[in-house]
C-alpha cells in the first residue's frame, strides 16, 4: 500500500495520431508548450501591426509624391507653353508694326528711281524714320537721351572727347549713334563725344 501511495501519477497529454500506415504519430507541438508570456505575444502583434501601418503610410506617401511630381511637371510644361505663346505673339506684333515701314522704304526706292525731287525723297525718308520710331515705342523701346547730359558709362559709350566750356565739362556734346533701352534692360549704349574743359585737358596731358 505504501508503495502505491508513493507512486507519482503522470498523465501523458500528448496527442497521438495514426499515420497512413496505421502507426502512431505524436503531435510535436504538444511536446513544445508556448513559453512566451502573453504580454510578449501582444507586443509582437502590436509591432507587426505598426510595421504594416508604416508600410501602408510609406506606400501612400510614395503615391502622393509621384502624383505631385506629375502635376508639377504638367504645370511647368503648361507655363512654358504659355510663355512661348506670349513671346511669339509679341514678336509677331512687333514684326507686323514694321511691315508698313518696309512698304514706305520700297516706295521711297521707287520714287528715287523715278527722278523724284530731292525734297520729296527726303520727306519720305523722314516719314519712314517716324514710323520706325513709333513701332519701337509701341514695343516698349525708348531712346537714351545723350546730348547735354552728364556722361554715364552705364548708358553712354565715349568714343571721342572734345574741348569745351567749363559748364559742359564731363557732358555729352555730340551723339554719333543713338542708344536704346527697353525698361531696365539696355539694348545698346549711345556712342557719344564727351566734352573736356581746357583746364581738364591740360591736367590730363601733364
Amino acid at each position: 500500500m505504501d508503495n502505491e501511495r508513493d507512486e507519482l501519477r503522470v498523465t501523458d497529454r500528448r496527442r497521438v495520431y495514426l499515420d497512413d500506415n496505421g502507426g502512431e504519430r505524436v503531435n510535436a507541438e504538444a511536446e513544445q508548450p508556448n513559453l512566451k508570456p502573453s504580454y510578449v505575444e501582444e507586443l509582437e502583434m502590436r509591432t507587426k501591426a505598426a510595421e504594416k501601418q508604416v508600410q501602408e503610410v510609406q506606400a501612400r506617401f510614395d503615391q502622393l509624391r509621384q502624383q505631385l511630381q506629375r502635376e508639377t511637371d504638367e504645370t511647368r510644361q503648361r507655363l512654358n507653353r504659355s510663355a512661348d505663346e506670349r513671346a511669339a505673339a509679341e514678336k509677331a506684333k512687333f514684326i507686323s508694326a514694321l511691315l508698313p515701314v518696309m512698304d514706305d522704304l520700297n516706295r521711297a526706292v521707287g520714287a528715287a528711281s523715278e527722278h523724284t525731287s530731292r525734297e520729296a525723297i527726303l520727306e519720305g525718308i523722314r516719314g519712314i524714320a517716324t514710323s520706325f520710331q513709333a513701332a519701337l515705342a509701341n514695343a516698349g523701346v525708348e531712346p537714351i537721351v545723350a546730348v547735354g547730359e552728364e556722361f554715364d558709362p552705364e548708358l553712354h559709350e565715349a568714343v571721342d572727347t572734345g574741348e569745351t566750356s567749363d559748364d559742359m565739362d564731363g557732358k555729352v556734346i555730340e551723339e554719333y549713334s543713338r542708344g536704346f533701352r527697353m525698361g531696365d534692360r539696355l539694348l545698346r549704349p549711345a556712342r557719344v563725344k564727351v566734352g573736356r574743359a581746357p583746364e581738364q585737358v591740360q591736367s590730363e596731358s601733364a
